[in-house]
């Protein structure tokens, strides 16, 4: 079971789902979910994480999920929000988390967008590590084959035009990644249009945030991940240049499985062969340290 609590950011307001374990916590852990994703699509994971013995906090963006408040109910159109606006958001839940456990480790799960902001934190000295899942680059060229086919549409066509026209994206009607605010898509286009991504599209005071990063990360990258590449992972990985860090390339074959998918790791199906090799990630992250550069392929 999970308790709901509130967490005030500027003038947002967050919803946070707290899974505490029966016993001792061993770790403290944040989860930032995906673009467009809403937090209780991480649930089940969540609860299974707790009941292995971690204290699992989930949150939806400002204007996401639960996270929107009754005067956004009908729509997002005005509602003034960004990816930095997103970063800060998700550091203030690691923050909350972490002044609530204050002798634990705390780790950050983050599923794609969840991997990429943590390098924008103004603090991130009080992180023990990433564990990075489907996360990379979303620098356009190196999307996946098919993606890559059709996202200059979606890009120079689409997204410019359905958010002048509504206010904000609309992305569930759409059916392409779910409704976004306006500051939110157009940065985010911005930084898929630029070869280094976030750090290439925001600049030196992006670069130097990146810079400051000295916790481990480990990514996941997906073998069939329709989405993310291992080149974009390799790119989310270099913009760490300071961090230890290590790629696992996960295939579905290793699980018996005929895909696992960008989105497939959070699945029930999943629960006794993918869900168990996250702890094993999380676990592994502390033998990083100092370790530079490393990748696994086979």
């Amino acid at each position: 079971m999970h308790r709901h609590e509130e967490l005030l950011v500027d003038t947002a307001r967050l919803a946070l789902r707290v899974y505490e374990p029966a016993g001792p916590a061993r770790a403290n852990l944040v989860l930032g979910a995906a673009m467009g994703v809403r937090q209780d699509y991480y649930g089940a994971f969540a609860q299974w994480l707790a009941e292995q013995g971690y204290r699992v906090t989930s949150f939806d963006y400002r204007g996401m999920g639960e996270s929107r408040s009754a005067g956004l109910r009908q729509g997002l159109r005005g509602f003034k929000a960004d990816l930095l606006d997103w970063a800060h958001d998700y550091e203030a839940v690691v923050a909350h988390a972490a002044a609530a456990a204050p002798g634990l480790p705390l780790y950050l799960l983050g599923h794609s967008l969840g991997a990429q902001l943590p390098g924008l934190f103004r603090q991130p000295e009080r992180i023990s590590g990433l564990l990075s899942l489907a996360s990379g680059s979303g620098y356009w060229r190196e999307n996946a084959p098919q993606l890559k086919r059709t996202v200059p549409y979606f890009w120079w066509v689409l997204v410019p035009l359905a958010t002048r026209l509504f206010g904000y994206f609309p992305g569930r009607r759409l059916r392409k990644v779910g409704d976004l605010p306006a500051g939110v898509i157009l940065q985010w286009r911005r930084w898929c249009l630029n070869p280094r991504y976030s750090a290439g599209a925001e600049g030196q005071a992006a670069d130097q945030r990146y810079a400051q990063v000295r916790f481990p990360v480990l990514a996941l990258s997906i073998a069939d991940d329709e989405l993310m590449t291992l080149q974009g992972t390799r790119s989310l990985m270099g913009l760490y240049a300071n961090a230890p860090r290590r790629i696992e390339v996960v295939r579905p074959a290793e699980v018996q499985a005929r895909r696992i998918g960008h989105f497939g790791w959070f699945r029930e199906s999943f629960r006794a062969t993918l869900w168990p090799r996250t702890i094993a990630g999380l676990n592994a992250l502390a033998g990083l340290h100092g370790s530079g550069v490393t990748e696994s392929t086979a």
